[in-house]
């Protein structure tokens, strides 16, 4: 939008002249049915009109992605059509001097090959496997032929965790980390790593995109956020995606040979994953709601206390959270609580990192991208259909990803098993059998 460009409507205007930029209208109808074109949207319960005072006359816009600003049929939108953008990038690019397991070199080789491609790829690593520095090889190979790169994640959290990781290990390379209040928003860089939403705002942009946590809320649930992939990705570009849960779909597509993918059972210290328990904790909200935690919880919690073992609490919904956050400080004072919602959660999470708190209560949003020394993690209500099966193997993947501390607990806390606490559990033993079977867990 024209709000979001930092040049003068007369420079817009002379480049739309010389055919470097084309201008559209954010919202049309075709037949009375109205589209999106910023988000795809074809909803009519997301379309809202409304007497608008800069065209004067019933106008209409689009709800699905109002949070990046109004999109209406009066608005319009502006987007590059001159020469593609060309980089200078330097003869050596990476500094990063690792060395990765056997499994992440196999699936290093065949990522590389697949970005001078133009089809989809899959790396469908388990959680430690050390998924982001089996991309090094190939972003240093993409960014040395001239391509452009997108690293985009449905979270965030996942976006300030890997930026400082590439940078650090391209740091002769220009990169932008693009999510909602970014400071890089109006950058242009080779290398950019983004939430998947803010790919809204590109169209044909990206000569690679690589999908982190493909399986992440709320990519999985919204349709738009596939829609804003396909559209920053030129016709030719590789996509490449990295998950350690793949939908149903995935692996099924994975099987018949359609989506070609490297698979990585074993974590890159080659030690197992910790395989999770369940522990039945009776009717823990009715608990809760008389002021008391359940005893075995209770207990889990104080073990970890005196052992001065960092944790993170996970809960079904803020609203439980934050009802029995006093209940859990009487235990320890310096505890404390992130969601979705919360403004300081980065400062939070880093506090229990540097060992300032000894543990965190969280909802889903640290399934994901965080990692401390010596974690553990118990899962409060397990049996609660916001913990999937996906949730619940990410959130199991949060324990023992150091090579020094590889051990640790994850306790499902329960009032009945469900199939989705079943399901992780095998999933995690079979990820663990194959990297067995593979030569590559040590004995």
């Amino acid at each position: 939008m024209a709000s979001e460009i930092p040049f003068s409507q007369e420079l817009i205007a002379e480049h739309i002249k010389n055919g470097y930029v084309l201008e559209t209208y954010g919202v049309q109808s075709e037949n009375g049915r109205f589209n999106c074109v910023r988000c795809g949207n074809r909803d009519p319960a997301l379309f809202y009109t409304f007497p608008c005072r800069i065209c004067n006359r019933d106008c209409t816009y689009c709800r699905s992605c109002i949070m990046m600003g109004r999109v209406s049929e009066c608005a319009q939108l502006y987007r590059w059509t001159g020469p593609f953008l060309e980089f200078a990038i330097p003869d050596k690019v990476m500094s990063w001097d690792g060395t990765l397991s056997a499994g992440q070199q196999t699936a290093s080789h065949r990522v590389v090959d697949a970005v001078s491609g133009e089809s989809e790829f899959l790396v469908w690593a388990v959680c430690g496997a050390g998924k982001t520095e089996v991309l090094f090889a190939a972003i240093e190979a993409a960014l040395l032929a001239g391509k452009r790169i997108c690293l985009a994640t449905p979270r965030t959290d996942v976006v300030l965790e890997l930026s400082p990781r590439l940078k650090k290990a391209f740091p002769s390379i220009d990169i932008s980390s693009l999510y909602g209040g970014s400071a890089d928003r109006h950058g242009c860089s080779p290398l950019t790593v983004s939430t998947t939403h803010q790919l809204f705002r590109f169209i044909e942009a990206f000569d690679v995109i690589i999908v982190d946590e493909v399986d992440a809320f709320p990519y999985t649930a919204d349709d738009s956020l596939h829609y804003a992939v396909n559209k920053s990705k030129k016709f030719s570009a590789a996509t490449i995606y990295l998950t350690a849960t793949p939908s149903k779909r995935m692996q099924r597509l994975y099987r018949n040979g359609t989506l070609k993918a490297a698979t990585i059972p074993a974590r890159y210290h080659r030690q197992p994953i910790p395989v999770p328990e369940m522990k039945w904790c009776g009717n823990w909200q009715k608990q809760f709601l008389k002021k008391k935690i359940p005893s075995v919880i209770n207990r889990w919690v104080s073990e970890r206390l005196q052992q001065n073992i960092p944790f993170l609490l996970f809960f079904p919904s803020i609203q439980v959270m934050e009802q029995v956050i006093p209940l859990f400080q009487m235990l320890s004072p310096k505890l404390n609580c992130v969601h979705s919602q919360h403004p300081n959660r980065k400062e939070r999470v880093m506090a229990l990192r540097n060992g300032e708190v000894p543990g965190l209560l969280t909802t889903t949003i640290l399934e994901r991208g965080v990692t401390i020394e010596r974690l553990e993690v118990a899962v409060i209500g397990a049996e609660h259909d916001v913990f999937t099966e996906s949730a619940l193997v990410q959130i199991a993947g949060r324990v023992g990803r150091s090579k020094i501390h590889p051990t640790g607990t994850i306790t499902f806390f329960h009032y009945g098993k469900s199939k989705a606490m079943v399901e992780t559990i095998n999933h995690i033993r079979m990820m663990n059998e194959a990297a067995s079977k593979r030569g590559l867990l040590d004995e």
